[in-house]
């Protein structure tokens, strides 16, 4: 387990930059924490320092659900009540691909979500500082 500290939303954007660096080819990611806390934030760094797409253009996936950056996969599960609308999303076949899949909210369902995988608690504190958490799971 690792935990850092960011003051700024370019801080926390370089910190995904490093940490994709350290993502397996492919895997899944769960990006957990309450509403704002920035996990899109950190997920922006992440797609962009994997290749996939620069920061600006990484958005929220909240109302599609998906959007897909070449080999990366941004999965919001937010707007979603049951794990059986999971099935809808077509994630198990997501999960197979040779893709690194970035999920906000996939704690909610855990029995949906791959064993092993890696788990970032992204934390506000005070201000735009926030506290982030990474460990692997298996």
């Amino acid at each position: 387990m690792s935990v850092f500290e960011t003051h700024s939303a370019e801080e926390t954007i370089e910190l995904g930059r490093r940490i994709a660096r350290q993502l397996p080819s492919r895997g899944v990611v769960l990006l957990i924490g309450n509403l704002g806390a920035g996990k899109t934030t950190l997920a922006k760094g992440i797609v962009s320092g994997l290749g996939a797409a620069a920061p600006e253009e990484v958005a929220s996936p909240t109302f599609t659900l998906i959007h897909e950056y070449g080999h990366v996969y941004h999965v919001d599960l937010y707007r979603l009540d049951r794990a059986d609308q999971l099935a809808t999303l077509g994630l198990d076949e997501i999960f197979e691909s040779d893709s690194i899949v970035l999920i906000e909210w996939g704690e909610r369902f855990p029995d949906s979500m791959p064993r092993q995988r890696t788990e970032i608690r992204v934390r506000a504190l005070d201000g735009d500082a926030r506290e982030i958490e990474i460990r692997s799971v298996c």
